[in-house]
């Protein structure tokens, strides 16, 4: 499975604001961009944590791009996903990845929701086998949207073949503002990559790396 991390974030390297409420970072273009993305994958990724807070639908808008909508992934190690969370309505899939600590109620719940719950790791959700998973109901190529603790946790997994990262023009600031990679922070063996291009778009800048 090829997975793309696509985010957009400050000059200081912050995905939102520390009361973690949607910002807008980037502009017209580089949305259009991220549609781009979206239109050539088979599914798009979001954490928990990024439900919660923004209620995303994960739709893309633009049609004129062809191919089916792609699925929608939740990253819930716990099954917290409301079962009336924009990212569960309509007929696209959506796969839930949750851990076998999640209560069997609220898997049962999602389930009813019209959510495949896919089961992966003891406390936390096992991400490659998760993926694994994933890649049997046809998923080939992922695109990731974030938060911070997700794509810590891919990169920690090793499962990260490009990252691209649009960089806006304004400063959050905040220590407890999201970050593009939070979790427990890397100390030694740090993931190295491999800038591949950069353009100016909007009023920033796109940086894309292999990893």
């Amino acid at each position: 499975m090829h997975v793309h991390v696509n985010a957009a974030v400050s000059v200081d390297g912050k995905l939102s604001s520390t009361r973690r409420e949607q910002i807008s970072i980037s502009g017209d273009e580089d949305f259009a961009r991220m549609e781009t993305i979206r239109a050539e994958s088979d599914a798009v990724m979001v954490g928990v944590g990024t439900v919660l807070a923004d209620d995303p639908s994960l739709e893309r808008h633009d049609e004129s791009l062809g191919r089916e909508p792609p699925a929608r992934v939740v990253a819930d190690s716990r099954a917290r996903t409301p079962t009336d969370a924009d990212i569960l309505a309509g007929d696209r899939p959506t796969y839930v990845l949750a851990s076998a600590a999640a209560p069997e109620d609220r898997r049962r719940a999602l389930e009813r929701a019209g959510a495949t719950v896919i089961v992966a790791g003891d406390e936390r959700v096992a991400l490659p086998e998760a993926f694994d998973e994933l890649a049997s109901h046809g998923v080939s190529r992922l695109m990731v949207e974030g938060g911070g603790e997700l794509i810590f946790s891919l990169f920690a997994a090793e499962l990260v073949d490009e990252l691209t990262v649009y960089v806006g023009s304004m400063i959050i600031g905040g220590r407890g503002a999201p970050t593009l990679a939070d979790g427990d922070g890397f100390v030694d063996e740090f993931p190295t990559l491999e800038l591949r291009d950069v353009a100016r778009l909007d009023d920033g800048v796109v940086l894309t790396y292999d990893v």
